[in-house]
């Protein structure tokens, strides 16, 4: 048997033919693979329009915020928590069905206790509107009124600091 070497001995060189015909065959792979993975999508960016007058606020949302002195304003009415109770109903009612949302806006040194309340006169208007929907069921064809959902907003207070 002929290992290579003289006399016998094996041979200390190694053989790079089957590594060369290795490489090029994964290099014919890569080469064939790459294109096919670079796929590109067209995205298009939307654009940022600016107006000078912000957009009116749109008629069906019911607005209530409440001040750091404590007072309650029912959209642009000032309003005591129980006329809150007594009005809010109607407005939840005048809102097309399954789309009733409340947004509260609340100061940062209101107590916890006004807008709990405030919640609750949400709560209580939300049940009324919908077992006022319930009686007239026939009238919106099968649909109930859905509850309000109710989104809130911490309005924060920036305090200018004293000039030294």
């Amino acid at each position: 048997m002929d290992t290579g070497g003289a006399k016998g001995k094996a041979k200390t060189d190694i053989n790079v033919t089957p590594l060369i015909d290795i490489v090029l065959v994964l290099l014919i792979v890569f080469i064939v693979m790459v294109p096919g993975l670079s796929k590109a999508m067209k995205v298009v960016v939307p654009q940022v329009v600016q107006t000078a007058t912000p957009p009116k606020p749109d008629p069906n949302n019911i607005l209530i915020q409440v001040d750091q002195d404590g007072t309650m304003t029912l959209q642009q009415d000032k309003i005591d928590a129980q006329g809150l109770k007594d009005k809010l109903p109607d407005a939840v009612m005048l809102q097309p069905l399954n789309y009733r949302k409340v947004f509260l806006k609340v100061d940062e040194d209101v107590k916890f206790q006004a807008m709990v309340d405030v919640l609750d006169a949400v709560r209580v208007a939300s049940e009324t509107a919908k077992k006022k929907s319930l009686e007239n069921l026939d009238k919106f064809q099968g649909q109930d009124g859905g509850d309000v959902k109710v989104a809130v907003s911490l309005k924060k207070r920036i305090v200018a600091a004293p000039v030294s």
